[in-house]
């Protein structure tokens, strides 16, 4: 299983990366959307694990855009800023692919098991 991290500080998309390949995942870390639009391009993932709060581009607006090239593709979006959470909750439920939200703070095992649960339901 291939993932695709997506988070603008390094620290946490680095984080990130080492939990999912200490679960035997192969992963990609990019630090914005721009590189994960061509990242995908080049090799799609089975899961995006996305931040929404990311300058330039944010993470709805490329939750939107992944919709459209990889509808099948599911979505785990991670972010701390509980004021996106309805505009997340809005661009989800215009997706074609399951989408799951985990709020930050988190622990690592809650997180490896919503995607566990968001493999299991593509």
């Amino acid at each position: 299983m291939r993932i695709l991290v997506v988070d603008d500080e390094p620290l946490v998309s680095r984080t990130l990366g080492l939990i999912f390949r200490k679960q035997g995942f192969d992963v990609d870390v990019v630090n914005s959307a721009a590189d994960a639009l061509r990242s995908v391009a080049i090799s799609p993932p089975d899961l995006v694990l996305c931040d929404i709060e990311m300058p330039l581009r944010d993470g709805i607006s490329l939750m939107a855009e992944l919709g459209k090239i990889l509808p099948a593709c599911p979505i785990l979006v991670l972010t701390g800023h509980y004021s996106s959470l309805s505009r997340v909750h809005e661009c989800a439920a215009t997706l074609p692919q399951p989408v799951r939200i985990v709020t930050k703070p988190c622990q690592p095992q809650d997180l490896l098991r919503a995607a566990d649960a968001i493999l299991q339901f593509a």
